[in-house]
């Protein structure tokens, strides 16, 4: 997997734009997916502070929750804490032997369950706040 550097200009931009920008310069299935899931993080939790750390898109509430990276073949979401979630969905696909972290690797033509994924981030804020 390699990850595709399309990154935006960071001067002066706030964090939300600066994951609208990298929406825009990924106008493929990527850029769509990337969206899609930044939408559905924000209905679960409309309470979501939206980052840019690490050169990539970051959504906290009371500590980081996820973050969102494009590669050349997937677009992964790494729950920082999702080892210690429950998944009963089996969501998670990546990063499964970490001790902490968890990821999603979305695909080209994937389905994202919304309902899933929404449990999932409402559960990262849960775990946070405990």
């Amino acid at each position: 997997m390699r990850y595709v550097n399309k990154s935006p200009t960071t001067k002066g931009l706030s964090p939300a734009q600066l994951i609208d920008e990298r929406i825009r310069l990924h106008d493929d299935w990527r850029g769509a997916m990337l969206a899609r899931l930044r939408a559905i993080i924000k209905q679960a939790d409309p309470q979501v502070v939206e980052e840019w750390k690490w050169n990539v898109p970051v959504w906290s509430h009371d500590g980081l929750l996820c973050t969102g990276e494009v590669y050349k073949s997937v677009v992964k979401l790494t729950f920082a804490k999702g080892a210690f979630l429950a998944d009963p969905t089996g969501l998670f696909n990546s990063s499964l032997e970490g001790k902490v972290r968890r990821a999603i690797d979305f695909r080209e033509g994937d389905r994202v369950n919304a309902t899933a994924l929404k449990a999932l981030v409402r559960a990262a804020v849960r775990h946070n706040r405990a």
